[in-house]
């Protein structure tokens, strides 16, 4: 009876000891993964901030003259995002925006949406997502030059009604076999322009308080 118990007792402490190793292993890999996908991120930010805002267009490090901003509907999220300034001489010339499109078809759309003082984009940059690869990942400016296309564009080119892809009445272009990530991006695209054409003024000189 006592040698049952001791048993028991051994396995009982192996399985707990096997426990404890598989879950330190799982720990460990989550975070060593968690900070390499955070780098990867912050190299995909910074290098799309130096696509999206041409260095002639600037004389500040946009990266860190950055504010705050929230509002779920139009830049899809429930917390707080970054826009980041582009100065010339002190004066803002362009703001990028790090909005998301949420409807994507595996989930959030991590993007970049560059504005200048008129309105008019500067370019725009996917950062992540989980759209299905050899489909949904056109949206990559390293797959398809798709992305390129909201280039110059704006609330009036095209027209407004005509925001959306091609497949829905739009401009824009879909992915054979995938509708659904380009039609988020373009909506994603539209709401961060709609923001902007509001709260232009109030977001300038928000970042000119934090400048000061």
């Amino acid at each position: 009876m006592k040698s049952a118990r001791e048993n028991m007792f051994r396995s009982a402490l192996l399985l707990s000891l096997f426990a404890f190793v598989g879950t330190s292993i799982l720990s460990i890999t989550h975070n060593a993964t968690k900070d390499r996908i955070m780098q990867n991120e912050r190299d995909a930010l910074l290098q799309s901030l130096h696509n999206i805002i041409k260095p002639e267009m600037h004389d500040n490090d946009p990266y860190h003259d950055s504010i705050k901003i929230s509002d779920a509907e139009l830049l899809g999220s429930d917390e707080p995002v970054d826009v980041y300034i582009a100065r010339k001489q002190g004066t803002p010339v362009a703001a990028v925006f790090a909005s998301i499109a949420p409807n994507g078809y595996n989930g959030k759309i991590k993007l970049l949406v560059g504005v200048d003082l008129n309105g008019i984009l500067t370019g725009v940059r996917v950062i992540s997502h989980l759209e299905t690869p050899g489909l949904g990942d056109a949206i990559e400016e390293q797959r398809s030059d798709w992305i390129l296309g909201f280039n110059e564009k704006s609330l009036q080119n095209p027209s407004e009604k005509h925001w959306k892809v091609k497949k829905d009445g739009g401009f824009f272009d879909q992915f054979t076999g995938a509708t659904i990530t380009p039609r988020a991006i373009v909506k994603a695209v539209h709401n961060t322009l709609l923001y902007f054409r509001t709260h232009k003024q109030t977001l300038f000189a928000d970042s000119g308080k934090k400048e000061s």
